[in-house]
């Protein structure tokens, strides 16, 4: 004890605590501070035991008292105070290393100390907050357990509703297997057409491209032409201004000039030929893209029948990760509760032990009981022949009475006789006497005489 692991507390906070916690009714408001300091009452720190006791393990006070009823035991109520004392120091032997004290003796309970008894209830004030912090801890982790058992059923159901869901969204019914066969058949046809269109409309688009690219550098050339035309009439004007050419040159020159606009006229009449035909392609790829809308819109109907599907298999995914989270909290919440279940185990194998240790003991109380009840039939048996024997003794007693009383009847007649026959010797012997006494004075006169 001079080493405590626990803090030694004052008398006053000893008794608030043991009034307000452990002791009950009369006993709360009886106990003081005096009765503990400065000189313990061995009464009322016997209370104060036996009421820890009655706490902890429920063993009423009044059980200390109860002396077994054994055969070789005479007047047991001799033994009642003894059998009090002797019970409250086993159970407090047994009680007292779980608070860290190990030396507790019998002067503690019959002689306190002051600074002893502090110790000792301090250590039982330890544990028994100790004790209460434990059952507080326990009582949660039961309602943790609890709220989590029904959040395990209500997310086994959650999960047994959305894995209902997904098979009712990825299987399709029976009734409508032939029209979404059919559906997937013109939708990969239409595909492959869309493809086919794609390709031919790009194909186009870059013919079309093309075509416009040579119009332009055509009609770029034909307006170069065209100012150079404009040039050269120009320079012609003012040369025909300026110079009075020879007819042979400009024969030859009007020659060229000739040749020069039939090969422009050729051209011209080409592009025009050209450009009606670039017109007719142009017609043409109107249609064709008149045709590509359509293809385009029946794209579009089918991106947004699309896009619902992957809406759909979107909400599938979200669903499947949902359901592999859940999967992943139910296998944590599954290893929680094997946890909880292991602890749960085993605290029901240590009920388990404590129940049949508990049945044990009640099972030698019931043999001990059935014992004593056989000593106490014994006994009973051996009363009855007991009163029996004591009936016959008393039988034989009023017969040696009755013997007695002719006895002293018979006495009492002998002892007259023998009082008569007293009083006849005694008158005889009297007379005797008298006689000898006679005759001696009678020798001692002859004796005188002869001696004269």
């Amino acid at each position: 004890m001079a080493d405590n692991t626990f803090p030694v507390h004052n008398a006053e906070t000893l008794v608030n605590f043991y009034r307000n916690d452990v002791l009950t009714g009369q006993e709360a408001k009886q106990l003081t501070k005096s009765d503990l300091t400065p000189v313990p009452k061995p009464q009322a720190v016997q209370t104060l035991y036996m009421r820890v006791l009655h706490l902890l393990t429920d063993f009423r006070p009044e059980c200390h008292s109860m002396v077994p009823l054994l055969e070789n035991i005479q007047y047991p109520a001799y033994h009642e105070e003894a059998t009090y004392i002797l019970s409250v120091y086993t159970c407090m032997r047994q009680f007292l290393p779980m608070c860290m004290v190990y030396d507790f003796s019998l002067s503690d309970l019959l002689t306190p100390k002051k600074q002893r008894t502090l110790s000792i209830l301090s250590a039982i004030m330890n544990f028994l907050h100790f004790r209460k912090q434990r059952m507080e801890m326990v009582l949660d982790k039961q309602a943790k357990f609890r709220s989590d058992v029904d959040r395990l059923q209500t997310l086994t159901r959650s999960i047994q509703e959305a894995e209902k869901k997904i098979e009712m969204l990825t299987t399709i019914p029976p009734e409508q297997q032939a029209e979404a066969d059919e559906l997937a058949a013109a939708f990969s046809e239409l595909k492959t057409k869309t493809m086919h269109e794609y390709q031919e409309a790009s194909a186009v688009d870059e013919s079309v491209a093309e075509w416009k690219a040579r119009i332009a550098e055509t009609t770029q050339k034909l307006a170069q032409i065209k100012v150079d035309v404009g040039d050269l009439k120009e320079d012609i004007s003012t040369l025909k201004s300026q110079i009075v050419e020879s007819p042979e040159e400009l024969k030859s020159e009007m020659e060229r000039m000739r040749e020069c606009v039939k090969t422009m006229k050729i051209s011209i009449k080409d592009t025009d030929e050209r450009l009606v035909e670039l017109q007719n392609m142009v017609q043409g790829v109107g249609h064709t893209e008149a045709e590509v809308q359509q293809m385009f819109s029946l794209l579009q109907d089918l991106e947004s029948s699309m896009n619902s599907t992957k809406q759909l298999q979107e909400e599938k995914q979200e669903l499947v990760a949902q359901y592999e989270k859940k999967q992943k909290e139910l296998k944590h919440l599954c290893v929680e509760e094997g946890q909880l279940k292991r602890a749960q185990a085993m605290k029901m194998d240590k009920e388990c032990k404590h129940n049949i240790q508990k049945q044990k003991k009640k099972e030698m109380k019931e043999q001990h009981v059935q014992e004593v009840l056989g000593t106490f039939d014994h006994i009973l048996q051996k009363r009855e022949e007991m009163a029996n024997k004591i009936q016959e003794i008393s039988a034989e007693k009023q017969q040696l009475k009755t013997k007695i009383s002719s006895l002293r009847d018979v006495c009492s007649k002998e002892t007259e006789k023998a009082q008569l026959l007293f009083e006849t010797l005694s008158t005889s012997m009297e007379e005797l006497h008298k006689r000898i006494e006679m005759q001696l004075t009678e020798l001692n006169l002859n004796l005188e005489r002869m001696s004269k």
